[in-house]
């Protein structure tokens, strides 16, 4: 899917210099300046994470699947299984293809929920009651 290629970060030759004049290209991309690819963390049997190394060393954890969220009630989080999911501010068919981003709307065992983080990056789902 070309919507969900890798991401350029650097500046973009559309933009102007600054005096009207359209920016000319020096240099190609470098691969230090890609972007990773967007994570669509589906819903499904059992919670699955895909650990990725970055520059550096770092590491970070993926989420590839889901099936329980940490629901935040009062004061305290709960783990909760995720029954399905309701709507996607993102995109509308996010929620027919079961993909969880943030902002998301998805049905638990404690009812409506709203998730507050982005699973592709952190590797869980925190959401909260609605």
């Amino acid at each position: 899917m070309s919507q969900f290629g890798s991401q350029f970060h650097g500046r973009s030759n559309r933009k102007l210099a600054g005096n009207g004049k359209v920016t000319l290209k020096n240099r190609d991309k470098r691969r230090h300046e890609m972007g990773g690819y967007f994570v669509a963390t589906k819903l499904g049997e059992k919670d699955e994470v895909k650990q990725v190394r970055h520059r550096g060393g770092s590491v970070t954890a993926k989420m590839q699947y889901a099936a329980s969220a940490n629901l935040l009630s009062g004061k305290a989080y709960k783990k909760v299984k995720i029954k399905s999911i309701m709507e996607s501010k993102d995109n509308r068919n996010f929620a027919r293809l079961n993909i969880i981003t943030k902002g998301t709307i998805i049905e638990t065992e404690d009812g409506k929920a709203v998730v507050i983080n982005r699973p592709g990056r952190d590797g869980f789902i925190n959401a909260k009651k609605i």
